[in-house]
């Protein structure tokens, strides 16, 4: 009543107080008043970077709002809508579906898990409404949510508010989820032949996406394995040892609230990926809603970049423009500078860039370059300032079921990439050099053929050599969810020639079982090597025991060559998923 009392008596002051000048103005209504709190658009479309087998990378991450789990979709094209045939789509107006498997902080890995047609490099794929929902969610629960003001009044008693504020609430749905395996294996090597050699390796391996740790904003995602104990050691790692350096683990920083960014382990750098992974850390500062700057330092250790050399040691900073939409145009601009130590000992000061543009799923061009000054030895010839590498990407969507490419690669030095990778395919943008132009068809049945042809020159050569690629891939074999990809490749570059033929066998079942089984012959010379040719195949198989366990077996064999050998390999583990434990505890803390 003393509040009432007080109200009415304030109320004729406050008319007589009130200058005429804000007299006529109307009052805000709540929704006017509100409007300013509207939460920013959620991102809902994203791109194909890169494909192998049935792992797709896309450009969006965890700062997109993705995470393990997630569902993406593939929308069938409406003009394509009475021209598949059997070739079904998974759902009406759905042609392929993609999960999630791990995240970093502007990219994600993601499994194909049902398919109608082959997917490739530049396609949209989308968060289905119910992504979309939760994330909606996810953002209004956040610490990102602009609130109304609230308003207190005089009645109520504060003992009573005192005590619902020290009862429980349910947790942010992105704070300390957790979601990974942990396991160890036991891996045997036999050499054949001279080098009759044996050794046992005794590691480990981690596949973790643990977000906001403990209420932080620091992030644990990727996958890592590793030696722990070796009874000896061999002259060359084997082939599924280098394939294991390929891994990325890191810990990220991000904070909505804040400019700062950062992360630390095996990882890429967030908007100057060319300069391949590194073991190291950055740390950038956004100045604007389109601008940041950063610095960066580690090694280069993974054995697919064409830098690779394990006693290097890189860093440098960079500036980063960007903007623009994904659903219309997207553009992001690197430059930076930067030094190559050897044996800390500076080996080679650079300056980058780094340029990406996109208009929808139609068109998208990417271009890196790199200038350089390597330090060569005293009794060489000075190498002055020039071009050190320059890789170019245009890709264009011509047609719903076609698309075509063009690239031009461009190295002055040798790159030092393992050749041992060669078969494996994962050094094919290297492999190429010069100018090449190639075309992938999506045909119906689950059947993509693709081909790359290229003329690559050296002013020294009598003529240009040709480059050949030539490849099918087919999805859901007999509707038995099989998926085979053959090629054949022949390559002749001013560094290194050879041709390889690879075939792959791939079978998903969600997260239950997989099967991957690779094999494959090269032949590659370079001018400080000679080979004779090479055969192998690696295959593994990954299958889950229950709700908490699995278990990994895989075996590599390597006939030709310098190193001949068989490997077995074996994984007992444990998974570990703490989503579901939250939404139970969140749901008995609901009134």
């Amino acid at each position: 009543m003393r509040s009432d009392f007080l109200l009415m008596m304030l109320l004729p002051l406050t008319a007589l107080t009130t200058p005429p000048c804000h007299a006529q103005e109307p009052e805000k209504t709540v929704t006017e008043a509100t409007q300013s709190s509207v939460p920013a658009p959620v991102r809902t479309e994203f791109h194909v970077r890169y494909i192998t087998g049935t792992t797709v990378y896309v450009d969006g991450g965890r700062g997109d709002g993705l995470a393990e789990g997630t569902l993406l979709i593939l929308k069938q094209a409406p003009t394509l809508a009475a021209t598949i045939g059997e070739n079904k789509p998974v759902a009406p107006g759905i042609v392929a579906q993609l999960i999630v498997v791990s995240v970093a902080s502007t990219s994600a890995v993601c499994e194909v898990t049902h398919t109608s047609r082959e997917i490739v490099v530049g396609d949209s794929v989308w968060l289905p409404q119910k992504e979309v929902k939760k994330l909606i969610e996810t953002h209004d629960l956040g610490n990102t949510r602009q609130y109304p003001m609230i308003i207190s009044f005089t009645e109520g008693d504060p003992l009573d508010e005192e005590v619902r504020e020290t009862q429980a609430h349910p947790p942010l749905p992105e704070i300390n989820q957790a979601q990974g395996r942990i396991g160890f294996d036991l891996s045997t090597i036999k050499g054949l032949g001279p080098n009759n050699t044996s050794s046992t390796v005794v590691g480990m391996i981690l596949r973790a996406d643990i977000s906001r740790i403990y209420g932080t904003h620091w992030n644990l995602n990727g996958y890592w394995r590793g030696r722990l104990q070796t009874s000896s050691t061999t002259s060359r790692p084997s082939l599924q040892d280098l394939m294991n350096r390929t891994y990325q683990m890191s810990l990220s920083y991000i904070n909505p609230q804040s400019n700062w960014s950062a992360g630390i382990g095996r990882l890429y750098i967030p908007w100057a990926s060319s300069l391949e992974a590194i073991d190291g850390g950055y740390v950038d500062r956004r100045i604007s809603t389109n601008t940041l700057v950063g610095l960066f330092a580690g090694s280069t250790p993974d054995p697919t970049a064409w830098n690779y050399n394990p006693r290097r040691k890189i860093g440098g900073l960079f500036l980063n423009v960007h903007g623009g939409s994904y659903d219309n145009l997207w553009y992001t601009s690197t430059a930076g500078l930067g030094v190559n130590l050897l044996n800390w000992s500076v080996d080679r000061p650079f300056v980058f860039s780094e340029n990406d543009f996109s208009y929808k799923r139609i068109f998208s061009m990417y271009h890196s370059l790199q200038i350089d000054r390597p330090t060569v030895n005293p009794s060489m010839p000075a190498v002055g300032v020039g071009v050190g590498q320059s890789l170019l990407s245009l890709r264009v969507q011509v047609h719903p079921r076609v698309s075509l490419d063009l690239t031009h690669t461009y190295f002055r030095d040798v790159p030092t990439y393992d050749p041992a990778l060669v078969g494996t395919g994962l050094l094919d943008k290297y492999l190429y050099q010069g100018v090449n132009a190639g075309a992938r068809i999506s045909l119906p049945m689950h059947i993509t053929p693709y081909f790359s042809l290229g003329r690559s020159g050296n002013s020294s050569d009598p003529k240009a050599s040709l480059n050949t690629l030539v490849g099918i891939s087919m999805a859901d074999i007999w509707k038995t969810g099989l998926m085979i990809d053959a090629r054949y490749s022949r390559f002749n570059s001013a560094f290194a020639a050879g041709t390889y033929r690879n075939i792959t066998i791939s079978r998903d079942l969600g997260e239950r079982f997989r099967l991957n089984l690779q094999g494959g012959q090269q032949m590659f010379n370079s001018t400080l090597s000679k080979g004779t040719g090479t055969y192998f195949i690696n295959s593994l198989i990954d299958a889950n025991l229950g709700s908490r366990y699995f278990i990994e077996s895989g075996f590599t064999t390597q006939r030709g060559g310098p190193q001949e050998y068989n490997q077995w390999t074996a994984t007992f583990g444990y998974r570990f998923n703490n989503r579901s434990s939250q939404r139970k505890a969140a749901h008995a803390l609901q009134p």
